[in-house]
């Protein structure tokens, strides 16, 4: 088989996946922007995490041009990509009990803030107690996973629970158990995961949803410019004095 046709079937894989969530998802996704556009109303701060490479859609909603200015980064250490060495000390902290209540008690959220937590599987100890810990303080949660791994995995989380579980707008990717959407006789594993793709597409759907929902109250959603097109800088500047007090990346 040519390259050019495994490329051709894993953009067939990854538009095919994307229709899904879009068609499949659009009640979830709504809800979630309008929560999100709740929050900024209120006046709480908004946040995301994800672990390993579900941190890459976290990432990808922070400080970003065309994003909102408010959304930051809740950080854990050692489990924000694979920069960490080793790569699978990583993996290794997700199962830890009790990190998530470390961080969380470290961290600037309160009552009233949303965050939104990634993980792929939901099945780890970290994403599970972040969404449990953060309900209990008062913080909203918008937890983006795969459900599938629910019914064919098992949790590693004392509670036998999952992220889903533990969510007030539960998004799924719909991404199948194992994140490779291709195999070839000739290979043995299966490969070409989408998961990244698909995740920050639904994630970024919710965002304009999100800004749609604050236009539609009159109240000019606190988006960031490209710092790359004239006026960027000045644009942002003003974004962030007028909402400095629930910007974190800043400082």
């Amino acid at each position: 088989m040519s390259d050019s046709k495994l490329a051709g079937q894993f953009f067939d894989a990854a538009i095919g996946l994307l229709r899904r969530v879009r068609d499949e998802d659009a009640g979830e996704i709504e809800a979630a922007g309008n929560l999100i556009a709740d929050t900024v109303v209120e006046g709480g701060r908004l946040f995301a995490f994800g672990a390993g490479h579900s941190s890459l859609a976290a990432q990808d909603i922070v400080y970003r041009a065309g994003g909102l200015a408010l959304m930051n980064l809740l950080t854990v250490p050692g489990v924000v990509g694979v920069d960490v060495m080793p790569a699978t000390l990583g993996s290794a902290l997700e199962r830890v009990d009790g990190l998530a209540s470390a961080v969380l008690d470290c961290s600037p959220l309160r009552s009233g803030d949303l965050l939104v937590i990634i993980s792929l599987s939901g099945r780890n100890a970290l994403p599970v107690e972040m969404a449990m810990n953060a309900r209990a303080l008062g913080v909203k949660v918008i937890g983006v996973t795969s459900v599938a791994y629910a019914g064919e995995t098992t949790s590693r989380h004392v509670s036998g629970t999952y992220l889903k579980d533990h969510c007030d707008v539960v998004l799924d990717s719909r991404i199948p158990i194992g994140d490779a959407e291709l195999t070839l006789d000739s290979i043995e594993a299966p490969f070409a995961p989408a998961s990244t793709v698909v995740t920050s597409a639904l994630l970024q759907a919710v965002m304009a949803t999100a800004a749609g929902a604050l236009a539609d109250r009159g109240i000019e959603p606190p988006l960031l410019r490209s710092g790359n097109v004239d006026g960027g800088h000045e644009w942002n500047g003003r974004v962030m004095t007028e909402y400095g007090d629930r910007i974190f990346y800043r400082r």
